[in-house]
């Protein structure tokens, strides 16, 4: 960019540009305090609204992060690595282990809401659960919450007439999870396809999960098919992009 083209850029833009600079070249690190809006106004000689729409900028782009009554910091960012392949590895959650407690490490990683019921299937599920529209199905809602922040809500889809009376059809399945309680039930899923889009949060999505304006979430939808090829599951997952990093390691 030139600086003709860098003197026609908006004055609040310009002065994200050069806090952005700033985080990346670690004269701010993470979970330092930013320059307030006062600062910004005697700095740069700008209105209130200009040195305001600087740092919501920042926030934007998931740099920095407001904490009430303190201002506005540098973003810790630590994020969570997804490991889409190993997570759904026959060996971990027929070991056991919750698929989730791939990506957590040793990172507190807690469910904080769970909802268990059984509803008529819609369109998109009965299509991919192979069942007539409006069929009942089990469906588990639940929201994570990792280090005190909502990262991930939840919906798993299940044929009612499989897993009703089951431990699946209960708040906690159990060690292992639905997965292994399907392996019990002779369902044990070896498949898994994923579908993964993007786009900006809903306002019920935004609230729940508690999103920085400007932050968008990843869809990634789930199912989970059987030697036979029986889908046995659809999970819809909604996730805080500014959270995660997705990461596919596959040989060629």
């Amino acid at each position: 960019m030139t600086d003709q083209d860098s003197a026609r850029r908006p004055k609040y833009q310009r002065i994200a540009d050069e806090l952005r600079d700033a985080i990346r070249s670690g004269d701010f690190a993470p979970g330092d305090r930013l320059p307030g809006e006062n600062d910004l106004m005697a700095t740069y000689e700008v209105a209130r609204m200009t040195a305001r729409q600087a740092l919501s900028v920042l926030r934007t782009e998931g740099l920095a992060e407001a904490r009430k009554g303190a201002g506005v910091f540098v973003r810790v960012f630590r994020p969570l690595r997804r490991r889409g392949i190993p997570r759904l590895a026959g060996e971990h959650w027929g070991g056991g282990r919750s698929v989730w407690s791939a990506d957590v490490e040793d990172r507190d990683l807690v469910v904080d809401r769970i909802e268990v019921g059984e509803a008529e299937a819609g369109a998109r599920v009965a299509e991919a659960l192979d069942l007539p529209p409006g069929a009942p199905v089990c469906v588990r809602s639940r929201r994570f919450v990792l280090d005190d922040r909502p990262v991930l809500l939840s919906v798993s889809y299940l044929p009612a007439d499989l897993v009703r009376g089951t431990r699946i059809a209960e708040r906690d399945t159990g060690p292992g999870g639905t997965y292994a309680r399907l392996a019990e039930l002779g369902r044990r899923p070896v498949r898994f396809r994923e579908e993964i889009r993007c786009r900006m949060p809903t306002a019920e999505e935004s609230e729940r999960l508690a999103l920085e304006l400007g932050t968008p979430v990843v869809l990634i939808d789930r199912t989970a098919f059987t030697e036979t090829g029986t889908a046995v599951e659809l999970n819809e997952m909604t996730l805080d992009s500014s959270s995660y990093v997705l990461e596919y390691d596959f040989g060629a």
